[in-house]
């Protein structure tokens, strides 16, 4: 190899890893079968509007709005794999970012692994195809707030509401139904501080919330698969 090729070789790579310390995002073209496959990480907890402390792992909602509607515009990039380990956030931001995936008209996948819980079961189920990992998890519980709640009928109707939007894109993106997920949501029994449900790998495909059981190679080569489909 030429230095010149070396060079250039060094400075995608260095690009590489500047991007995944920053965004938690790369994109996979280093396979022969040259179909790019764009990597997004929702890791910690999803940030909205306000800040979080320096100290906490967050995906930033602004960072991955963008990326997606560049991804949509893209001739290079022919399928997206997301990869979830959050323990939830922001509604907005989390409903803004599965809504997108759920638009984008090229192959995608979701992965769970630690968890995807609370505001994640959405962006878990957003993709054409969901795994999850046997160990990884997810929480089933209703809507909260944080700070001054007004204690008047239309807070209630407002919670209702945020509840029902949340409810409505679950069910509509995989297999289980609106009372079954609701039965889940105001499960008292299993949450020690919470009402609730958390649901182990198996449990989730069960449930008809997840796919299938897998791993990284089980989704990166269903995604090939499905990409393979499509030309």
């Amino acid at each position: 190899m030429s230095e010149e090729k070396k060079e250039k070789k060094t400075e995608k790579e260095q690009h590489r890893d500047e991007r995944i310390e920053q965004t938690g995002q790369v994109t996979l073209d280093e396979n022969a079968q040259l179909e790019n496959i764009h990597l997004i990480s929702i890791i910690g907890e999803i940030e909205g509007h306000d800040n979080l402390n320096s100290n906490s792992k967050t995906t930033k909602y602004e960072h991955i709005l963008p990326s997606l509607a560049a991804i949509e515009d893209s001739s290079d990039i022919q399928g997206v794999l997301v990869l979830l380990n959050t323990m939830g956030g922001d509604v907005e931001a989390g409903l803004a970012i599965a809504e997108m995936i759920a638009s984008l008209s090229k192959p995608t996948v979701s992965l769970v692994l630690g968890g995807s819980h609370s505001i994640g079961v959405p962006i878990a189920v957003s993709t054409d195809y969901s795994f999850i990992v046997p160990t990884g998890t997810m929480v089933i519980h209703p809507v909260r707030m944080n700070g001054t709640v007004i204690g008047v009928a239309q807070t209630f109707e407002y919670f209702k509401l945020i509840q029902d939007r949340i409810t409505g894109f679950v069910c509509s993106h995989c297999g289980i139904d609106k009372d079954k997920l609701e039965q889940l949501m105001t499960e008292t029994g299993i949450l020690t501080k919470d009402v609730g449900t958390i649901l182990v790998g198996e449990e989730a495909v069960n449930h008809g919330i997840i796919n299938e059981v897998g791993g990284i190679d089980r989704a990166i080569q269903k995604l090939h698969d499905m990409i393979k489909e499509t030309e």
